[in-house]
């Protein structure tokens, strides 16, 4: 089985029909909108973003902080705006947040492989049945094999789906077994929900979002989970 964590694949095709099977990995969909147009689409890298120091390498735009990105309404904004677009299944909505000039990264576990989508690419999360391994979950070493729409938004709907607070370039969590940090030089937010007292808190979870700035507007370049790991 392939290391995640040294995985570099390019992803060629999207399978635009919802209801069409799931690719395997010999397998790609036989459908591919983007490739006559843009013969590189987007990288699925093994680069493990706690040990990012910097920009990953994929990304090669100069960071831009704002000095105000905490105060900025745009920015909450920008995160209901991914809400709205997660919790009603909104491709275009979400291609509308994505830099242009970065992509979003998206990041499953904390030490898996992270996929940078284009915008042009992230109209379509929704509905392609197009399979990534995403690493290995904690505990059982199992490998999370599925579509974003399979793995990823479930646990951003569960997300936006429980109370939460943002917290403005503080990566904000719960108890954890291990160092929690931002890979990135960029301003970001975290997305905090601090578990349940039933469950001894070790439900928390945190979404962080990358926000950079393009034309005085925030977008988002990252959107990484961090939770509780045995």
């Amino acid at each position: 089985m392939m290391n995640t964590k040294t995985l570099s694949i390019l992803l060629i095709g999207f399978s635009l029909l919802a209801g069409c099977a799931s690719p395997t990995a010999s397998a790609p969909p036989t459908q591919s909108p983007f490739l006559t147009a843009t013969p590189t689409l987007f990288i699925a890298t093994g680069i493990t973003p706690g040990a990012l120091t910097g920009i990953p390498n994929l990304t090669l735009t100069p960071v831009v902080r704002n000095p105000n990105v905490c105060a900025d309404t745009q920015v909450t904004a920008l995160i209901d705006s991914l809400k709205s677009a997660v919790l009603t299944s909104d491709g275009p909505l979400l291609s509308a947040l994505v830099s242009p000039q970065r992509g979003m990264d998206v990041g499953y576990f904390r030490d898996g492989t992270v996929i940078n989508y284009k915008p042009e690419h992230a109209k379509f999360l929704f509905e392609t049945t197009f399979e990534v391994n995403w690493g290995t979950e904690p505990g059982s070493g199992a490998e999370k094999i599925g579509s974003f729409h399979d793995v990823v938004v479930p646990e951003l709907v569960k997300a936006f789906n429980q109370p939460y607070t943002l917290h403005c370039n503080e990566l904000k969590h719960g108890g954890a077994t291990y160092e929690l940090a931002w890979p990135y030089e960029g301003d970001f937010y975290s997305v905090y929900f601090p578990g349940l007292e039933a469950n001894g808190f070790l439900d928390w979870h945190t979404w962080v979002v990358g926000v950079e700035y393009v034309n005085n507007k925030p977008l988002i370049y990252a959107l990484l989970r961090f939770f509780w790991e045995p």
